[in-house]
């Protein structure tokens, strides 16, 4: 008696979502295997998932397809096998995962009429191809099982479907197409047609995925409403690190560091055993407020942690390393991640590959990059991929000496930005437009633009960027009137002794641009050769 009334008291309170007191009610209706129908089994083992307890979930599972077995009840059976294939896959036991598949795909073929589940057991063959980097093979497996789903009318499977087809779309270069797939998926999500894990496996991976194609609105959208889900469901476990996770990514990027920081930690907090994608992104969020605000040791400590979930801390390292004044070890560190890349990671790793060539001195690879950036942005229409494109071609045309094509570009960039609402990225706008308007010989222009970067960067705490633009605003308020703060800069290493090779990559500058430096220079104070140049420079007392 008594476990009949916990079995009914676990009933509704599956049914309410109320996951605790389901767990709960379950382990006092379980006396062994047997005690429970393989239904039920089926779902003590979600809400065991969904309250963070993995193993126990994958225990259950395995217990429910046996007891399907019992009853000849082998469609039942394949799906508890195809969901212990998915449990095993997503915490990082592939060979497992394959096994169980095998399992559930030999019994849908002893099937007279399979039914969803056919669709259901194609779903971690799918996965297995996208993560092996062949996003067509994956929308078709994908594409097959949303087709089966819809058929036999099973909501669960059709979402999941849906949701690979458009990760695989995006993840082929095809982020337009993609996204409308996901924001089809999220529909049947939010209308509550869809089971609670199916549920929040959707709304993880669309939010991911439209951060991976720049798709910030939609980002934000679904951040708030994965904050409602969760929020509903006081005892949820599984999926409120990944919720914290892109919340952090939110905040950083609209400037609230301390927001950011502290929500990463919180996601720390809550991640289960295996949920590599919420790791990478706790640690991954923390590591690049750090290198912003100048801690690079506990930066890095944090991308490290990230790496062990399995995906390079890129771009963010490769970033610490330029910021360290190590710009040929983060050439090398972004080239790697970006060569071979998908399009979607390599369209994430192009703005920082276009910085990191130009302090390089690689003009020729930073201009390659920003064209690949633009003929991505206009495939794309994203207002932050427009910014993060004009503000890379601002930056390469900077670099080569065009300061009046790059101004307009950074304009754009800078409007796109403000737009978006980053402050941050505005006001690397504005240290670039300074620059411009320099090479320009509009130096008031040039300080009203530094002074407003300056006291955003100050406000945020962007210790590294507020540096960087006092050693800039410095060099152009010494030395002689007749000079503007970059030739200042330029005169400075020449009385070091270097040559204009050398120059061009301490200033991020094409050799061109430095060559033309030097000539104005010499005009302006009337010499002839470096050596009087340097000797300039000393007897102002500018070195």
């Amino acid at each position: 008696m008594a476990a009949s009334t916990s079995l009914e008291q676990a009933r509704t309170a599956y049914a309410e979502r109320r996951w605790s007191d389901a767990l709960d009610a379950f382990e006092r209706a379980f006396d062994g295997p047997g005690s429970l129908s393989g239904d039920d089994l089926d779902r003590f083992a979600t809400v065991a998932g969904l309250v963070g307890l993995d193993d126990r979930a994958i225990e259950l599972c395995t217990l429910a397809h046996e007891a399907h077995l019992a009853v000849e009840r082998p469609d039942r059976a394949a799906r508890s096998a195809t969901w212990i294939s998915l449990l095993s896959i997503t915490s990082g036991n592939p060979a497992q995962g394959m096994g169980w598949l095998a399992r559930a795909k030999r019994l849908v073929e002893g099937l007279d009429e399979p039914g969803a589940v056919a669709g259901f057991a194609l779903i971690p063959e799918g996965l297995a191809a996208l993560y092996a980097g062949d996003p067509h093979r994956a929308l078709e497996l994908f594409g097959r099982a949303a087709e089966i789903g819809d058929r036999a009318g099973d909501p669960d499977v059709a979402a999941f479907g849906l949701l690979g087809s458009g990760q695989a779309t995006i993840m082929a270069g095809d982020s337009p197409s993609g996204v409308r797939l996901l924001d089809e998926v999220m529909v049947s999500v939010t209308a509550g047609e869809v089971g609670p894990v199916p549920s929040g496996i959707v709304y993880c991976a669309v939010i991911g995925y439209c951060h991976l194609a720049f798709e910030l609105r939609r980002a934000i959208e679904w951040t708030r409403a994965l904050d409602r889900w969760c929020r509903d469901q006081p005892s949820l476990v599984a999926f409120s690190g990944q919720c914290h996770a892109h919340r952090a990514e939110l905040f950083r990027l609209h400037g609230a560091w301390s927001d950011a920081m502290s929500t990463a930690k919180l996601a720390e907090e809550r991640l289960l055993a295996g949920d590599f994608g919420a790791a990478f992104g706790a640690h991954y969020q923390q590591a690049e407020v750090l290198r912003l605000r100048g801690e690079f040791a506990e930066a890095e400590a944090q991308y490290l942690l990230a790496a062990e979930s399995g995906w390079d801390p890129e771009p963010g390292l490769a970033l610490l390393r330029l910021d360290e004044g190590r710009a040929a070890l983060a050439q090398s560190l972004i080239r790697r991640s970006a060569e071979g890349a998908d399009p979607a990671t390599r369209c994430h790793m192009l703005p920082a590959l276009v910085s990191i060539e130009v302090a390089a001195g690689d003009l020729a690879a930073a201009t390659s990059a920003a064209d690949e950036l633009a003929a991505m942005e206009r495939a794309s229409g994203s207002v932050m991929l427009r910014a993060i494109a004009a503000f890379a071609d601002g930056e390469v045309r900077l670099a080569g000496g065009d300061p009046a094509g790059a101004f307009a570009r950074l304009r754009t960039a800078r409007e796109a930005w403000v737009e978006t609402g980053a402050p941050y990225e505005v006001a690397r706008c504005r240290v670039l437009m300074a620059r411009a308007w320099r090479e320009l010989g509009e130096d008031e222009a040039a300080e009203l633009e530094e002074g407003l970067a300056e006291a955003a960067f100050a406000e945020l705490g962007a210790a590294v960027a507020l540096a960087a633009l006092s050693r800039e605003r410095g060099a152009g308020r010494h030395g002689d009137g007749s000079l503007t703060g970059r030739e200042v800069e330029v005169l400075r290493l020449v009385a070091r002794g270097i040559t204009n090779r050398e120059i061009a990559a301490e200033l991020h500058l094409s050799e061109k641009t430095v060559a033309r430096h030097l000539s104005n220079i010499f005009t302006k104070i009337d010499v002839s050769s470096r050596a009087a140049a340097t000797a300039y420079a000393f007897e102002r007392g500018l070195v």
